[in-house]
């Protein structure tokens, strides 16, 4: 059986790796694919040295955009609850829905932080009271908060 090689990835190859990882492919694989495609480089020591300098960076990135969602959810959650002004007819029931848009302008005039619509998840709003929304920050970091829909 051949051995295999290793090699470190220049480039995203799907179903193998990202940008900077060590992986281990066939032979062919490695001489007649990835080298040349220069999707690949032999893995030598000065290279894993810079694999994992480039590691420990984005280790220290990761925690630094974590520290600033937490503080974020800090802020968020100081602020409590969220007014939306919507026009209203019967049964109080509101004209068109309350989007995630709606609610990150809200969070935007109450506590002058963007935070990007698409973390935003909300229930179906139809009618006024207050609902739960909840908002990721970051991978493992979300904050809930109360978003009351008022008549305008």
């Amino acid at each position: 059986m051949a051995k295999r090689v290793q090699l470190v990835l220049t480039q995203d190859v799907s179903k193998l790796g990202k940008l900077g990882d060590l992986v281990e492919v066939a032979p062919g694989y490695a001489r007649n694919y990835l080298v040349p495609k220069s999707l690949a480089t032999r893995a030598t020591p000065g290279i894993l040295k810079q694999v994992e300098r480039r590691r420990e960076q984005e280790r220290q990135r990761q925690l630094e955009l974590k520290q600033q969602a937490l503080e974020q959810k800090a802020a968020l959650e100081k602020v409590g609850s969220l007014k939306i002004a919507k026009q209203v007819g019967e049964n109080e029931a509101i004209f068109g829905t309350v989007t995630s848009q709606d609610v990150a302008d809200a969070i935007q005039a109450a506590t002058n932080q963007e935070v990007d619509r698409r973390g935003i998840t909300i229930p179906d709003i139809g009618k006024l009271g207050t609902y739960k929304a909840e908002i990721k920050l970051f991978s493992d970091v979300t904050a809930q908060i109360d978003v009351e829909v008022v008549a305008s």
